[in-house]
C-alpha cells in the first residue's frame, strides 16, 4: 500500500527548485510539497514569495508532514535540520554529503529509534542510482571493489586539462559556467570526493569511516608536465574516488589516477560521473550519470521520495557481518611523483624504483610507496609536488614483498 507523503522541502536552489518542478510533473508519485522554508526572504524565486516560509518550525514542527526533503548548503544548520526532523518521527532525504558522511552513524540510530527512513541517494553521483544498488543488488560480500568519478567540476578541469587547457585557466571557465564554487577547495582538494568515499564504503563493504581518516588528495597540483606524461604513455588524468577488499582488509583514498585508454573512465568527460564496482561473480558493472545539475540531482531525491511510499529503508546488511572487514592504511601503491626541485621528490619514501627522469626544468619518479607514510604528507598544501596513481593494482603487503625486487628503468636528460 502507497503512502500519501507530505513534504516540507528546505532549501530552494538549483536542486531544490529542480525538484519542485519534477514533482509536479510526476503523475505516479501520490506526493506534495506542503510548506518550504527557505534562509533569504530578498531573494527572487521562480514561484510566487507566498509559497515560502522562513521558519524552520514550520515543517519540523508540523505533525501533517511526514518527509523532510533537506536541500541547502550550509552543512551545520543541515545536520540540526536532519536531526531535528528524525527525532520528531519524519522521515528525511538529503542531499548533504558532508553531513552525512561526518555524521553517519549517529543519523542512522536516530532513525533506527524512531522507526523512519533516512535515504540519500542523491548525495552519491548525483543522478547515478549507485546506494541503492549497493544496498539492494549487491547485498552480499561478493563485492571486491569500487571507484569512480564522484565530482563533476574536478572531472570537468581535468577534462580541459587534459585538452591542454592550463589548470587556473579550466577552473576560471568552470567557474563561469557554474560547475565550480567561488572558492573551489572542497572539489579541487578532494574533499567532496572523500565525503562520497565514506558512503559507498558504507553501503559496499560495511564500514563506518570517519572522514579525517581517509586521505584526500585533489587536482590543484597538477602541473602541465604531468599532462604531458600522461599523453606520452597514452593516459587522462582522473580524480577517482576509490576502495577495494585487500585480503580482509578495505583500503580507500581519494586521488588522482591516470587510467589507461582499455579503462572505464577514459572517456567520460566534463560534468559527467561514473562508478564502477567489481565483484567476484558479476565482474565489472558501470554506472554513468550527470553528476550535477539542477535535474539530475532532483531526480534522485525524488527516487528517494517514491520509495517512500514504500517505507523503504536502508537495512545496512554488510554493517551487522560478524566478520566484519577492517580498514587499513597499509598497503603499497605505484605513484608517479613529479617537480621541479629533485629535493621535493626525494622527501616521498620509495621502496622500489621503476623510472626516473632528470631535466633543467622537470623530474620525475615513479615507483612503488607505503601508503600509510605518503597519506602522512598534507599534499594539497604542497604545491611543489604532484602525485599522481599509477593503473597498476594495489598491492598487499605480502604481495609486494614478492615482486620487489624486479628491474627498474632510468632516464636522464641534459
Amino acid at each position: 500500500m502507497r503512502n500519501k507523503l507530505n513534504i516540507g522541502l528546505f532549501g530552494f536552489g538549483v536542486v531544490g527548485s529542480g525538484l519542485y518542478e519534477v514533482l509536479n510533473q510526476s503523475q505516479l508519485l501520490d506526493a506534495r510539497i506542503t510548506k518550504i522554508v527557505v534562509k533569504d526572504p530578498s531573494k527572487k524565486r521562480s514561484i510566487p514569495s507566498d509559497n515560502f516560509s522562513f521558519d524552520g518550525t514550520e515543517i519540523l514542527d508540523n505533525n501533517e508532514i511526514n518527509v523532510v526533503v533537506e536541500l541547502i548548503n550550509d552543512s551545520s544548520a543541515a545536520y540540526e535540520i536532519v536531526k531535528k526532523a528524525l527525532q520528531n518521527g519524519k522521515h528525511v532525504v538529503s542531499a548533504n554529503k558532508k553531513l552525512i558522511a561526518e555524521h553517519l552513524s549517529e543519523l542512522i540510530e536516530l532513525a533506527s529509534e524512531n522507526s523512519v527512513s533516512f535515504l540519500y541517494e542523491a548525495a552519491v553521483g548525483g543522478s547515478i542510482p549507485i546506494i541503492r544498488n549497493l544496498e539492494e543488488y549487491y547485498n552480499n560480500d561478493s563485492l571486491s571493489s569500487i571507484q569512480g568519478i564522484v565530482n563533476g567540476t574536478t572531472n570537468y578541469i581535468l577534462t580541459q586539462s587534459n585538452d591542454g587547457i592550463a589548470y587556473n585557466e579550466a577552473l576560471k571557465k568552470a567557474q563561469e559556467l557554474g560547475f565550480a564554487e567561488a572558492d573551489p577547495t572542497l572539489d579541487v582538494d578532494g574533499f567532496d570526493s572523500k565525503f562520497k568515499l565514506v558512503l559507498l564504503i558504507k553501503h559496499a563493504f560495511g564500514l563506518t569511516i570517519d572522514p579525517k581518516d581517509l586521505f584526500n588528495y585533489g587536482i590543484r597540483n597538477i602541473k602541465p608536465n604531468d599532462v604531458a606524461f600522461a599523453g606520452e604513455k597514452g593516459y587522462r588524468i582522473k580524480l577517482f574516488s576509490r576502495a577495494e577488499k585487500l585480503n580482509d582488509k578495505v583500503v580507500g583514498l581519494v586521488a588522482p589516477h591516470f587510467v589507461s585508454q582499455d579503462h572505464f573512465a577514459y572517456q567520460v568527460n566534463n560534468e559527467f560521473n561514473a562508478v564502477v564496482v567489481e565483484a567476484v561473480f558479476s565482474d565489472k558493472q558501470l554506472f554513468i550519470g550527470k553528476g550535477a545539475g539542477s535535474y539530475p540531482t532532483a531526480s534522485a531525491v525524488l527516487s528517494d521520495i517514491s520509495a517512500l511510499q514504500f517505507d523503504y529503508k536502508y537495512e545496512y546488511k554488510k554493517t551487522r557481518k560478524e566478520d566484519q572487514l577492517k580498514f587499513t592504511e597499509d598497503f603499497f601503491l605505484k605513484v608517479y611523483i613529479g617537480s621541479s626541485f629533485i629535493e621535493a621528490i626525494n622527501e616521498i619514501p620509495f621502496y622500489r624504483i621503476d623510472e626516473v627522469y632528470q631535466s633543467e626544468n622537470y623530474n620525475y619518479q615513479t615507483g612503488w610507496v607505503k601508503f600509510s607514510e605518503v597519506s602522512k604528507f598534507n599534499l594539497n598544501h604542497r604545491p611543489e609536488l604532484s602525485l599522481i596513481v599509477l593503473p597498476e593494482p594495489f598491492k598487499s603487503v605480502k604481495e609486494f614483498n614478492a615482486v620487489r625486487s624486479e628491474s627498474r628503468h632510468f632516464v636522464v636528460e641534459y
